[in-house]
């Protein structure tokens, strides 16, 4: 019976040196998935390959087999031997390979739990393999049921709904006090990487106006190409405040940049119009008495952390509803899987009854010639009526026995039985069929 295989290298089994090992770009993926599918235990496969993880999922008879032939590949392609990278390898099958693939989709096995980015890189993952030709009807059908499922989890739980990064945090605040960004101006003190990253999320959400200054005016303007920002020194920082809506520190100064009279200023010259300050260094660059001024909106590192605990939590509690979908899921497909078991049976049963059928017709009518086209067409359904009510009942019982213990057990004595040729390949002609209808 063919089973789903699952092995890879993740950000919970694996160092990043040894998952950057592994990657696969989009121009070497498509030779990658050739080779793969050569090998003699892979019926069908698909890789997946992000800063995080690289997993082949395949279909195989001998899931053993099938795992040792990947991590072979895995081996010969990157060139690694294979007891370097072995001990991080995680394997899977059946039931709990299928569970793996949804938890994916829907972002639960992410390191970032809910984020949005793994279903688009999964969707990408499986149209490489379908233009490869790696996939059949087994991972089609996980793969639509995987992207099903994730939609689901979307839908149901909003697991991505809470921002889960400090930077995100920070725009999700930021468009809590002021509705549209597009007109605000944002200040970035400090040309370290959290800042910038923040200041990257602010333009990402509408931010079109960004001044950066830093305490080497040639940091400032490195960024600023780099943002399409405008540098500026840092001895101007206090003339500009009050054209600014949006502050963010990110320095390595020992004493505040931005004191409690410089707001207050400041804001007089705006006329009290708000002012948004997220302050990520440590130790701080904002006077923490800035946050005691009305209009003024005073985020430190633990503010921000605090949202970010909170969050988490939020996903968290829907995190074990998505678990609870991506069960459902598993049991779905695991009874579509097993089901297929039956099938060359119910076809090959049809088959020889229809034969039967055809050729006892035939040979009656050729014993009475003088019938009309009419009552020929009459012994003809009659006949084919006989058929299914005879096959109904077996069938309908073979289809109900297929997913449980004992359907295989149906199905050989059915074969016995009857006689019946079963061993044909019925995957590859329902597979035809598949691509026919969506042609």
């Amino acid at each position: 019976m063919l089973r789903i295989v699952v092995v890879g290298l993740t950000h919970q089994t694996a160092p990043v040196e040894i998952r950057e090992r592994f990657s696969f770009n989009k121009a070497s993926l498509q030779s990658g998935l050739e080779r793969l599918q050569s090998k003699a235990n892979v019926e069908e496969c698909a890789i997946l390959s992000t800063c995080n993880r690289v997993e082949v999922y395949a279909v195989s008879s001998d899931t053993e087999a099938c795992a040792e032939d990947i991590t072979a590949f895995l081996s010969e392609y990157h060139d690694v031997p294979p007891e370097q990278f072995a001990p991080y390898l995680n394997v899977m099958n059946g039931g709990t390979a299928v569970k793996h693939l949804f938890r994916v989709s829907s972002s639960l096995d992410s390191m970032v739990l809910g984020e949005p980015q793994i279903l688009g890189q999964m969707k990408e993952a499986y149209s490489a393999a379908q233009s490869a030709g790696t996939t059949g009807l087994i991972l089609n059908r996980l793969f639509h049921m995987a992207f099903f499922i994730a939609k689901k989890v979307r839908y149901n739980t909003k697991i991505g709904s809470q921002a889960v990064s400090v930077s995100y945090v920070a725009v999700e605040l930021a468009k809590r006090i002021f509705d549209d960004l597009e007109e605000r101006t944002t200040l970035l003190i400090g040309t370290g990487d959290m800042g910038e990253l923040t200041a990257k999320h602010l333009i990402s959400a509408g931010i079109k106006d960004l001044v950066i200054a830093s305490r080497t005016f040639e940091s400032a303007r490195t960024l600023a190409s780099k943002l399409k920002g405008t540098p500026i020194k840092i001895e101007e920082v206090h003339y500009y405040l009050s054209k600014v809506d949006i502050l963010i520190t990110a320095t390595g100064s020992s004493d505040f940049i931005i004191k409690r009279n410089h707001v207050t200023d400041a804001l007089k010259l705006r006329r009290n119009e708000p002012m948004f300050m997220i302050d990520i260094a440590v130790p701080r660059d904002i006077d923490p008495r800035v946050g005691e001024i009305g209009n003024v909106y005073l985020y430190d590192i633990d503010d921000l952390n605090g949202v970010l605990d909170d969050n988490l939590k939020i996903r968290r509690k829907y995190a074990e509803i998505a678990e609870e979908i991506a069960e459902q899921g598993v049991k779905y497909y695991e009874t579509w899987l097993d089901g297929l078991k039956v099938v060359p049976t119910i076809i090959s049963l049809q088959q020889k009854f229809e034969s039967i059928k055809t050729s006892e017709v035939e040979k009656a009518l050729a014993k009475m010639d003088t019938l009309s086209e009419r009552e020929k067409e009459i012994i003809e359904a009659m006949a084919s009526g006989i058929i299914g009510k005879i096959l109904h009942s077996p069938l309908t019982k073979l289809k109900r026995k297929a997913s449980k213990s004992l359907g295989a057990l149906y199905s050989n004595t059915m074969n016995e039985l009857f006689e019946l040729d079963s061993h044909f390949d019925f995957l590859e002609e329902e597979q035809e069929e598949d691509n026919e209808a969506s042609a």
